[in-house]
C-alpha cells in the first residue's frame, strides 16, 4: 500500500480568460498581468510545501503558472515539471477561438446545454474523463513503484511535515473538512504531487474522483462548489490511498479542498 497528496492547481489568467473567450488546445496564449499576480500569490501560499514530484499541462499558461509557484518555493525552485499532454484543457474544435456565447449557441442550436455539449471537432466529456482516468492511474502507479523501491520507507520530511502543511497551506474555510487536523489525515506520504492544469479539465477530474471513485468530500461541501469550475489558481487538495492486488490497483480518495481561493484576496485587493 503506498499513500500520496494530490494538489492540484488551476492556471493564471489569460487576456481570453476575461474576454471570456475559448482557449481549449488550440488556442495557447499566455497569462495575463493579473494572471502572473495570481500565480505568484498560489506560489507564495504554497512557498512551504516541498513537492515530490511536479506535473503540468504542456500549454503555455500551465507552464508559466507552474514556473512562478516553483520560483516561489522554499524547496523546489529546482524541481523537474514533467510536462503531460493528458492535462490539456478539454478541446472544444470548431469553438476555440471563439466568445463562450457562441458555443452556448451551438450547443442551443443542437438541442443541448453546456457543458454536455461537444462542438464539432471537440472532444466529448467521456473523452476527458478517459485521459484524466489514465493519468491518474498513471500516479497511483509511479506511487506504487517509488514505495516498493524504497521499501515503503516514507520521507521524514514528508511525515513530519504534513500535519503542518495541512493546517498551514490549507487553513479551515468554508470549503475545507472539519477533521484536517484528524490522526485519519495526518499520517505518513510516499509523496507528495502537485498537478497544473486548466479548469474544464479539472471539473472532469473531480468528477471521476467522486462518481467513479467514491471519494470522500468535506461534510459542508455544496453541489455547486463541486460541479463549479475553478478560479484562475484555484486549489485543490486530496489524499489518496492506493494498492494493488490481483484484480489490479485500488484507490481511496479524501477530499480536503476544492477550489480553494484564499490567497487572490491580495490581489483582488491590489487590481
Amino acid at each position: 500500500m503506498a499513500r500520496f497528496a494530490l494538489t492540484v492547481v488551476r492556471h493564471g489568467e489569460t487576456r481570453y480568460n476575461r474576454e471570456k473567450i475559448l482557449q481549449g488546445q488550440g488556442v495557447d496564449v499566455p497569462l495575463s498581468e493579473t494572471g502572473f499576480r495570481q500565480a505568484a500569490a498560489a506560489g507564495e501560499f504554497l512557498s512551504n510545501v516541498k513537492f515530490t514530484h511536479v506535473f503540468s499541462s504542456d500549454l503555455m499558461r500551465t507552464k508559466q503558472t507552474t514556473a512562478m509557484i516553483l520560483e516561489k518555493s522554499r524547496f523546489c525552485k529546482e524541481a523537474t515539471v514533467k510536462y503531460d499532454t493528458r492535462l490539456r484543457e478539454r478541446k472544444y474544435g470548431i469553438a476555440e477561438g471563439k466568445p463562450l456565447c457562441e458555443l452556448k449557441a451551438l450547443a442551443k442550436a443542437a438541442g443541448e446545454q453546456c457543458p454536455n455539449f461537444t462542438p464539432p471537432e471537440g472532444e466529448t466529456l467521456d473523452q476527458v474523463k478517459s485521459r484524466a482516468k489514465d493519468f491518474f492511474e498513471f500516479l497511483c502507479q509511479l506511487v506504487l513503484d517509488e514505495a516498493g523501491q524504497k521499501g515503503h520507507q516514507s520521507s521524514g520530511i514528508i511525515d513530519s511535515g504534513l500535519k503542518a502543511f495541512l493546517t498551514e497551506t490549507f487553513p479551515l474555510g468554508s470549503n475545507c473538512g472539519p477533521d484536517l487536523n484528524s490522526d485519519s489525515v495526518a499520517q505518513e506520504l510516499d509523496a507528495n504531487i502537485l498537478v497544473v492544469s486548466h479548469g474544464a479539465y479539472m471539473r472532469n477530474m473531480f468528477t471521476y474522483f467522486v462518481v467513479d471513485l467514491e471519494c470522500t468530500l468535506p461534510a459542508n461541501l455544496s453541489k455547486s462548489e463541486l460541479s463549479s469550475v475553478s478560479p484562475n489558481t484555484g486549489i485543490s487538495h486530496f489524499i489518496v490511498n492506493v494498492e494493488q492486488d490481483t484484480n489490479g490497483i485500488k484507490t481511496t480518495i479524501k477530499c480536503i479542498c476544492i477550489n480553494l481561493q484564499d490567497h487572490l484576496a491580495k490581489v483582488t485587493e491590489s487590481a
